[in-house]
């Protein structure tokens, strides 16, 4: 049940003026979850993180005013799923699978898979894995919510997860990738190569070696990562940079050169929600280049923070570098397009779009360096 003082937040003259609502506490509190269904039982719900089609919902249960348990709730909207399962001429249905693998601190990691089920009121599969399904003594479950309890129920236990829902504090960490049913619904016939949703051969950056391009700083997960750390207090130099030699050109290219290496420094990947990828500080030395590239599904900013140099944008991206000059370049994937040539300081914002064009050199005699961050678009 929600916390009346959410409603005094969110009629504080500040939240009006900039129409900032405390997201999630507000909505997840009153969101639908499937306890819900009797008055008996209310839910607490601690944290909550979100990474483009999943929420992850951790928390307490109370019932007849009565502590019961700890949860954990994910719920999946599938729309990445749906499209592996077209290619397979499928369509999702009402069951899909989970593999829910908790990262608890302190403790070995514990997986299972475990089936999620479509609700209607969140138009979204889901399921809620409570420490306990026992009522306490003298006490019963309301039919209404005993109905969905059980092995592969709505609302679940998973003995193997009791140790880390037990101090639920101490779990900051879960991977989860999803799955086809194994079996077509409504036909009921088995489904030998399940599609999976592993987010889509997501790999992040690790200074594992300074070999240019090496493919070793290149880590592989095929899966989601919901982080629950609340804050990260990082200084840029105490991250070792990756370096990429000839980033982003295509062979043929007069500026690749076997000294043409720039330097990022990953500073935050996985630890992200929403539909953001990275967080990153990009060193281009001087005379070095970073390849003109298009994006496509993503979107991308840079902020230049030290040093100059020339951007390049994708003519008509931003109809006011009308008046820059223009100039072919040789487009990452593409060939060669038009391209605005932009100079750039601290202070310079490159914001490039899904179908936008943009690259960055430095012609100059000092580093160039700008942070980025780049996110799904859809």
């Amino acid at each position: 049940m929600a916390d009346p003082r959410f409603n005094e937040i969110f009629t504080r003259p500040e939240n009006d003026i900039f129409h900032v609502v405390f997201f999630p506490d507000r909505i997840y509190h009153a969101q639908y979850l499937n306890a819900t269904r009797s008055p008996r039982y209310r839910y607490n719900v601690q944290e909550v993180r979100g990474q483009l089609d999943i929420n992850v919902l951790k928390g307490e249960v109370y019932l007849d005013g009565k502590f019961l348990c700890n949860f954990l709730r994910v719920e999946y909207r599938a729309s990445r799923l749906i499209e592996q399962a077209r290619i397979r001429n499928r369509f999702v249905q009402g069951e899909l699978m989970a593999y829910i693998n908790l990262l608890p601190e302190n403790l070995p990691p514990v997986g299972a898979t475990i089936k999620l089920r479509h609700c209607p009121w969140i138009d979204a599969h889901q399921v809620e894995i409570w420490e306990t399904l026992e009522p306490p003594a003298n006490t019963d479950h309301d039919v209404k919510v005993l109905d969905m309890m059980g092995h592969q129920g709505s609302i679940t236990r998973i003995s193997a997860f009791n140790p880390a829902l037990k101090n639920i504090k101490q779990l900051k960490r879960i991977e989860l990738s999803f799955r086809e049913n194994d079996r077509d619904l409504p036909f009921g016939f088995t489904i030998g190569n399940p599609a999976w949703d592993n987010n889509f051969r997501r790999s992040f950056q690790v200074p594992n070696t300074q070999t240019p391009s090496s493919p070793q700083n290149t880590v592989d997960v095929l899966n989601y990562l919901i982080d629950f750390q609340r804050g990260w207090y990082l200084q840029a130099d105490q991250t070792n940079p990756v370096r990429y030699l000839n980033a982003m050109m295509n062979d043929g290219d007069p500026e690749r050169a076997s000294e043409n290496i720039i330097e990022m420094r990953w500073l935050l990947q996985r630890e992200f929600g929403s539909s953001v990828v990275f967080f990153h500080e990009v060193i281009i030395p001087p005379g070095k280049v970073e390849g003109t590239h298009q994006h496509i599904g993503s979107e991308e900013l840079y902020y230049i923070v030290e040093g100059e140099g020339i951007a390049y944008m994708g003519v008509g991206d931003d109809p006011q570098t009308e008046t820059f000059p223009t100039v072919e370049r040789n487009i990452f994937g593409i060939g060669f397009k038009e391209c605005k040539e932009l100079p750039v300081k601290p202070g310079s914002i490159i914001f490039t779009k899904s179908g936008g064009i943009h690259g960055i050199r430095n012609p100059g005699t000092k580093p160039l360096k700008f942070v980025a961050f780049l996110y799904h678009s859809s």
